[in-house]
Formats: structure tokens, C-alpha cells, sequence
């Protein structure tokens, strides 16, 4: 069982930065693949990073390939999110979520546990 809180959410103007963290409970981080999905008001959730267990493997959403950075820290059992060059439509509700011995899918159903999420509003 893993348990994932996401922080470091919040409001930010266009074009500034912010860097999401997910804590994971557990001894066993390291088998897990950890992706970032959003949703927006009104909108599917959608797949927006995803990293394997080595690290070796990345994928990224078009809408922020070159703007948006996954990683992890596997001592501190914890996955990140550096957003830079924020838009207004990244605007969102951001999970992470953990895939045991997985790779770096954009598929939501890929993934065995799920952050309850944390907003990020980006004006204009």
C-alpha cells in the first residue's frame, strides 16, 4: 500500500514558476513509476508527466514538453513537479500518482495509487 500527499500548489502569475511535490508513504518507493495528471474546471483529467523507476524514461504532454520537469528523489521517497513558464491554462487540480514496477505511461488506468491533489492557479 502506498500512500501519496502532493504540496506546494498554488496561485502564481503567468510566466512564473512552481514545483509540486508528492511524498509517498512506504518503504518500497523505488518500485513504483510516478506520472502527474491534472484536471481542470470542467475537463477530463489529463495525463501530464510520467517518469519510470530508473529515471531512464520520461514522458511528458505536448502542451508542456520544455516548460514542465519530473523527477524523484528516491531517499526522500518523494516525486516532483517543476513547472516554469507558467500559463493560465495550466490552471488545474495536479495529481500524482505511483505505478508499481511500471514505466513511464500516460495512461490514468496504468496507475495503482492516487494523491487526493493540489491546485494550481495561474492568472494572466
Amino acid at each position: 500500500q502506498v500512500q501519496l500527499v502532493e504540496s506546494g500548489g498554488g496561485l502564481v502569475q503567468a510566466g512564473g514558476s512552481l514545483r509540486l511535490s508528492c511524498a509517498a508513504s512506504g518503504r518500497t518507493f523505488s518500485s513504483y513509476a510516478m506520472g502527474w495528471f491534472r484536471q481542470a474546471p470542467g475537463k477530463e483529467r489529463e495525463f501530464v508527466a510520467a517518469r519510470g523507476l530508473s529515471g531512464a524514461s520520461t514522458a511528458y504532454a505536448d502542451s508542456v514538453k520544455g516548460r514542465f520537469t519530473i523527477s524523484r528523489d528516491n531517499a526522500k521517497n518523494t516525486a516532483y513537479l517543476q513547472m516554469n513558464s507558467l500559463k493560465p491554462e495550466d490552471t488545474a487540480v495536479y495529481y500524482c500518482a505511483a505505478q508499481y514496477l511500471g514505466g513511464a505511461s500516460r495512461m490514468e488506468g496504468a496507475y495503482d495509487y492516487w494523491g487526493q491533489g493540489t491546485q494550481v492557479t495561474v492568472s494572466s
